[in-house]
Formats: C-alpha cells, sequence, structure tokens
C-alpha cells in the first residue's frame, strides 16, 4: 500500500480516539450505574472501540516511514494497548470471570470475530532483532559445544583373546538362528489359525476364478470412490467452498505486498540512522550559532530582574533554587513583585501545610463515613493511568501533524524545522543550568558588595541551611550477590548446560488455532456458563502476558499481573502457549519444573543458588519467562511411589 495509506489509517484512529476521549473525560461527572448488565455493556462497547483503534495504530507504526510520526504513534500505540489491558481488568472485577463474551456487540457494531483478535505489536521483535539474534547466537553456539561433548566419547578398547572371541560369535550365532526358528514357528501359527477361521465359517478355499472376481470388485470400488471424490472437490472449488491446485502457490498480489512491507521496514532503518544524525548535526550547529546569544540575552534579563526587585522591594531577591526551576520561574508572565513574594511565601507554605496535614487527619475518619453514606451505590469506571498519555499523544498529533501540508516530502523523511524547535528547548535547557550557576555567583556577590557598604551581615536561606545538613535516614540493605564474581555470560552458559534455560520454539500465537465462542452472550443469559472458547483463550494470554512483556510502558503502568495458571488436561496446548509468549515477546525461557530441576542444584544452598541465578539472568536479560510445569509436584510432602523414578 501507499504511504498514504498509512497516513490515512492514522487519521482514522484519532477521529476514533477523540469521539472516545470525549465521552471518557467528559466534565459532567457519570452518575454510577446501578444495573449491571447495562454498565458491563458500556464497558464492553467501549473495549471493543479500542480494539479496532489499537489495530490500526499497529498496522500503521509497522509501516510508516517517517521517523517523528512513528514516535508520536507509539506513544498513543502504548497509551491504548495500556488501556485495553485496564478496561479488561475491570470486566474482570465487575464479572468475576476472566472471560466475556460480546456477539451480541459485535453485530451491533457490525464486526465480525477476526476484529476482536489483538494483534502482537510487531515492533516488539522487530526493535529488539540486534539483542534477539546475538541472543540466539549465544545459544546455539553453547548447544553446540554440548552436542559435541556428548557424541565425543572415550572408550578404551580391550583386545579379546581367541576364546572370547569365538564365545561371542555363537552367542550372535544361535541369537540368528532362534529369530529365524521365531518367525517360521509365527508363520505357521498365522496359517493354521486361518484354516481354522475359515473351517468354523465355512468357508472352502477359493479357486483362481472366484479370486480374480474379489479382486476385481475391490478395485473397481476403489477407482469409483476417487472419481466421486475427485468430483465432489471440484465442485467445491466451482462454488468457492476451498482452494484449487493453483491456488496452493502464493498470489502475487500477496507477494507483491509482502515486498513493499519489506522495503518500508528498511526505508524505516535508514531514516531512523538519517533522523539520528540530524539530531545530533542540528543541536551542534544551533549551539554554535545561536548558543552565545542565547547566553547573554538570559543574563541580561537575569541582572534587569535583580535591579527591578532592588528598586521595588529595597533589597535583591533571592535566587530560584534549581529544583524550583531556577531562572525559569522569572521568566514567567510576572512582575518582579509578584516574584518576590511568590519566593518568599515558599517557606511559610511548607509550615502551613504541616498544620493543615494534622488537622485533615483527624477529620478523615467522620468525613469517610459521611462520604460512604452520601457516595450513591452503583458501578464506576476505575482510575486510568493511560489516559493521560493517550491525551498528550493525541494533542500533538492535532497540534503538529493532522494539518500539517506534506506535499514536498513524498518520501516521508525527517522535518528538520520540527528538529529545530526540539534542540532548541534542550539547548536553552542546558544554557540556563550553567547560567544560573553563574548568576547565583553573581548575586551573591552583588549582596556581598551591597552589604559592606552598610557593614552588615548576610542571611543565609533557610533552604541553603537545609542543604547543608547531610541527608538523614537509614540506608536500605542491599540484597547479598551469590555471583559477584561472574559475568552474565557464565551464568547463562551454565543455566543453558543444566538445561534450565531453554530454546522456545517457533510458534506464534495464530498458529493457537480455535474458533471464537458464537452463542456466549445466549448462554449467560438463561444462566449457563459457557466453556471458554480457544479465541477466548487467545485474547486471555495477549492482554495479561504478550503485551505487558512486550511494552515496558504498559508493564509499569498497566495493573500488575504476577503469574499465569494454564490448567487443563493433557493435550490441550498448554506447553505451546508459554512457547508462544516466548516467541512474541522474544523473551528467554526458564525450565524449573520439578522433574527438570531433580538432582541438579541439591540442598537448601543448592536451591537458593540456583534461583539466585535464574533471577539474576532474566532481569539483565529481559523479557523473561519462568515457566513450572506440573506445579502441583511441588508441593509434595512426600513423592509417591509411582513417580519416584
Amino acid at each position: 500500500m501507499a504511504r498514504s495509506t498509512y497516513n490515512l489509517m492514522w487519521n482514522d484512529a484519532h477521529l476514533e480516539l477523540e469521539n472516545i476521549l470525549i465521552q471518557e473525560t467528559s466534565e459532567k461527572p457519570h452518575s454510577p450505574e446501578k444495573d449491571r448488565v447495562v454498565f458491563f455493556q458500556q464497558l464492553a462497547t467501549l473495549y471493543v472501540r479500542y480494539i479496532q483503534i489499537f489495530r490500526r495504530l499497529e498496522t500503521a507504526y509497522d509501516q510508516m516511514a517517517h521517523p517523528q510520526k512513528r514516535r508520536v504513534l507509539q506513544l498513543v500505540l502504548d497509551g491504548v494497548m495500556g488501556r485495553l489491558v485496564e478496561l479488561k481488568n475491570d470486566m474482570v472485577e465487575k464479572e468475576f470471570s476472566e472471560y466475556h463474551y460480546m456477539d451480541d456487540i459485535i453485530q451491533d457494531l457490525k464486526l465480525t470475530p477476526g476484529d476482536l483478535e489483538i494483534p502482537t505489536p510487531r515492533y516488539f521483535i522487530r526493535e529488539r532483532a540486534k539483542v534477539l539474534q546475538e541472543r540466539a547466537k549465544m545459544l546455539s553456539r553453547i548447544l553446540e559445544k554440548m552436542e559435541k561433548k556428548e557424541t565425543i566419547t572415550v572408550t578404551a578398547v580391550r583386545t579379546l583373546t581367541v576364546e572370547e572371541a569365538i564365545k561371542f560369535i555363537q552367542i550372535a550365532e544361535r541369537a540368528r538362528q532362534g529369530r529365524l526358528r521365531a518367525k517360521f514357528m509365527k508363520e505357521i501359527r498365522e496359517n493354521e489359525e486361518k484354516q481354522r477361521l475359515f473351517k468354523e465359517k465355512g468357508i472352502r478355499n477359493s479357486d483362481q476364478n472366484e479370486a480374480a472376481v474379489q479382486i476385481q470388485r475391490f478395485w473397481k470400488g476403489f477407482i469409483q470412490r476417487k472419481k466421486t471424490k475427485r468430483e465432489r472437490d471440484d465442485e467445491m472449488i466451482f462454488l468457492g467452498m476451498c482452494y484449487g491446485p493453483e491456488d496452493s502457490q502464493p498470489s502475487p498480489t500477496l507477494i507483491t505486498a509482502k515486498s513493499a512491507e519489506i522495503h518500508n521496514h528498511q526505508q524505516q532503518d535508514i531514516y531512523e540512522q538519517e533522523f539520528q544524525q540530524a539530531l545530533q548535526t542540528t543541536k551542534e550547529k544551533l549551539l554554535e550559532m545561536e548558543g552565545t546569544n542565547m547566553r547573554e540575552n538570559m543574563k541580561n534579563q537575569i541582572r534587569q530582574w535583580f535591579i527591578e526587585c532592588r528598586n521595588l522591594a529595597g533589597t535583591f531577591p533571592d535566587y530560584p533554587e534549581e529544583e524550583d526551576g531556577g531562572s525559569a520561574l522569572i521568566f514567567q508572565e510576572k512582575n518582579p513583585a509578584q516574584l518576590q513574594t511568590e519566593l518568599a511565601a515558599k517557606d511559610t507554605e511548607k509550615e502551613a501545610k504541616s498544620r493543615k496535614m494534622q488537622e485533615s487527619n483527624k477529620q478523615n475518619d467522620g468525613i469517610k463515613s459521611k462520604a460512604a453514606e452520601e457516595e450513591e451505590p452503583g458501578l464506576k469506571l476505575l482510575p486510568s493511568c493511560f489516559l493521560p498519555q493517550i491525551i498528550d499523544g493525541h494533542n500533538v498529533y492535532k497540534t503538529v501533524w493532522q494539518h500539517r501540508d506534506e506535499t514536498a516530502n513524498f518520501h516521508q523523511r525527517h522535518d528538520l524545522e520540527l528538529i529545530k524547535e526540539e534542540k532548541r528547548k534542550e539547548i536553552e535547557t542546558e544554557i540556563r543550568q550553567q547560567v544560573d550557576e553563574l548568576m547565583r555567583e553573581e548575586l551573591k556577590n552583588l549582596k556581598l558588595a551591597v552589604d559592606k557598604d552598610k557593614g552588615g551581615r548576610t542571611k543565609t536561606s533557610k533552604k541553603q541551611k537545609k542543604k547543608k545538613g547531610g541527608k538523614s535516614g537509614k540506608k536500605k540493605k542491599k540484597e547479598k550477590d551469590l555471583t559477584s564474581d561472574r559475568t552474565i555470560e557464565s551464568l547463562y552458559q551454565e543455566l543453558v548446560e543444566q538445561g534450565i534455560l531453554k530454546q522456545a520454539n517457533n510458534v506464534t500465537l495464530k498458529d493457537y488455532l480455535g474458533e471464537y465462542s458464537y452463542l456466549g452472550t445466549t448462554l449467560r443469559q438463561t444462566d449457563i456458563e459457557p466453556m471458554p472458547s480457544l479465541s477466548d483463550v487467545r485474547q486471555v494470554i495477549s492482554l495479561n502476558a504478550i503485551l505487558p512483556l512486550g511494552s515496558a510502558c504498559v508493564h509499569e503502568n498497566a495493573p500488575l499481573v504476577k503469574s499465569i495458571l494454564l490448567v487443563g488436561p493433557k493435550g490441550v496446548g498448554k506447553k505451546m502457549l508459554v512457547h508462544v509468549i516466548c516467541t512474541e515477546t522474544g523473551a528467554n525461557l526458564f525450565d524449573l519444573s520439578p522433574l527438570n530441576i531433580a538432582g541438579k542444584y541439591t540442598g537448601k544452598s543448592g536451591l537458593q543458588m540456583m534461583l539466585h541465578m535464574v533471577f539474576k539472568v532474566a532481569r539483565q536479560l529481559q523479557p523473561s519467562v519462568v515457566w513450572i510445569d506440573d506445579a502441583e509436584k511441588t508441593f509434595y510432602k512426600k513423592v509417591p511411589k509411582e513417580e519416584k523414578e
């Protein structure tokens, strides 16, 4: 597809996102919904709409080549992913179930079950391709060394005497004759059994004509069945119900589309390198051309502020501290008198806050009880951590990109003017810090000079006194590193050699085939809890495991899911889902199953060392998955007799 297509897809996603944000951030407070069914319908509709936005943004981000657009897009994409996880968590808390059925909602919105599938963002793997390739090479090298060690077995060869050699030959010959004799006896017994069956059923030995008729009958039946199957297949191909031989080869259109996607990925890498180089060169040029003037203007403005405060208040002001913003406070739209009173009032505000906190703590118990009585019972959405991020990204899109004329930027390279605006702000903050240090010294010298003329002493501010004092507080005890003298590579190699760190099978979430549950809502309305379909399992795994592991933003801010319990009979795909999570996110797979770790690290100290190594490597080489198969066996007080082996 053309690059304009992805720009339109991005635009459509933001139009739909704007409607949702108006609904979610309306100034009128939403009254609690008393009807649980109505509330779930509203929540599920919001969830389905966010999925559609997520699918569009993910496709646009994967194929868009403009480096600055992709940064804004990723900000919104991570926010939408996190919001999906939050809404799913809300539905779980309200419905007390991990599985939810929305067949009536997708029917109202004219969607298909495929539109509810949550795709895995392709940038999880693609943007970490180099790291994952190096890790895969290291793992393959270790496994190759292990295979060579297993194949190379040094055995001492002992020469046999003539008597021993004759004895071995006799044993082998007797065994050969015994096998032949057993084979002959088996054939004789089978023939006798056939003759006995023929006699019991009254079947006589057929002559050659009857045998030929039987062969012809079976052969004609086989040919007719084959012909009928071919005619049925031709009919299904004619009706468009299955693929023909010509469809087994990939379509030229699909090949062209795939090559276009690969070309877009290559262009992304090229444009990203150009963008990073432009960031560096633009900053150096701006610093060389505008840095001196910017520094002198700041100094002049700050000196002018000194003079104006001196004329109005009679004394030089206190310089704003670095944590308060430094001289940036001076350039706000305030006159010097307002700034002087504002800086003086900050010390008194802190004292007043402590008094208010004490008074408010006393009133909290009474207020909480009254609020509980006044609060209207009902269901409400939980507060979101991702809405501010989505709003920020949406506002950047509206102000910068929505109406920007890009007719001259056909190849979608970076915009130099935007880089200059961004770098000017960075240079300004860097220069401001340098200027603040110089102007603090200049203000100190001015105060000393004026106080010497008056014969007085300078007063140090409370903040400076506080800074002179050391920091009070207990230091947190650091965890003891049992392997401080070893590198991560050596720990990684040991875990691989012990069979604890394994190579995940290359399977994706699409390979976990299963249909959507079409009657889920109908069954629940009749108080029948439906069995979750494999489509529901895919969605739960994607939201609770793949998205938080693949995106650091979602992992840090979304509701935390520490572990997932996969329960079911043998052969339903539990182990496959573990490998799917590792494949989709590029995660390491640590196998701590009881059967796998038995006898490897014995004793309490050995178990402690193994866990320390696993968690140390897992933290350093994130993301990582710790898999415990047959987890119930770790709680055995005594191993059963049938499982001791």
